[in-house]
């Protein structure tokens, strides 16, 4: 989840709102490691999820879903919040959660 989310952000640096919908490889690629955050996300346990409670896991998910599933109609306004407003703090709850991992 981690490594995809910084991805997206990579991806979507040096763009604007305005400018993500034209730019059809990086915006590929965006929806993309988005598709991905939100597909290992279903691969984190119960337990685990309830441990990182600050993560929007639900959300996560149905980011996942409309994009693999709604992929002719893909809101750049949500895209584009989702990049802005939404990754920057599951990558610092992502990066905080696994530096007091056990066992690291």
């Amino acid at each position: 989840m981690l490594e995809a989310a910084e991805r997206a952000l990579r991806f979507a640096q040096g763009t604007s709102r305005q400018t993500i919908s034209s730019d059809e490889l990086r915006l590929f690629a965006i929806i993309k490691s988005i598709e991905v955050i939100g597909e290992a996300s279903t691969k984190v346990s119960e337990e685990t999820q309830a441990r990182l409670y600050s993560i929007e896991w639900r959300g996560i998910r149905t980011m996942r879903n409309r994009l693999i599933h709604g992929y002719d109609t893909v809101n750049f306004d949500i895209l584009w919040d989702t990049i802005e407003l939404a990754l920057p703090p599951l990558i610092a709850d992502l990066k905080r959660a696994l530096a007091s991992w056990p066992g690291t």
